[in-house]
């Protein structure tokens, strides 16, 4: 049985802009909204209804951070930790939410049966 749900996946997306852009690129020790050391999935698993608000506010924040990121430095920028190009970032960042969207869509579905057009 899965845990995945669309809160833990929103959850997961600010996990994810956090990661590349925070630490990956700027070499910030932030600390990720959701992930903790102990539970590597923790994103998924501990998404609960009371905490809406808090994963759109944290996903928010970090789209946020990295559209300022992206403004302010060139393509061929090489992050601090990861040693990849903003560039490649970019381009990673395209295929993870069209990867999670395609989840988002399934998981929809199972909820009311609708098919996307």
């Amino acid at each position: 049985m899965t845990s995945m749900s669309l809160l833990g996946l929103v959850r997961h997306m600010a996990d994810v802009e956090c990661g590349w852009f925070r630490r990956g690129l700027a070499g910030e020790d932030a600390p990720r909204p959701f992930k903790r050391d102990d539970d590597v999935d923790a994103a998924w698993d501990r998404a609960s209804a009371d905490g809406v608000d808090e994963a759109w506010a944290a996903w928010r924040e970090e789209v946020a951070y990295a559209e300022d990121f992206f403004e302010r430095n060139d393509l061929d920028l090489v992050g601090v930790e990861k040693r990849v190009s903003l560039r490649w970032v970019m381009l990673h960042m395209i295929e993870e939410y069209a990867r999670h969207m395609g989840h988002a869509d399934l998981l929809r579905q199972a909820i009311d049966g609708r098919v996307g057009q």
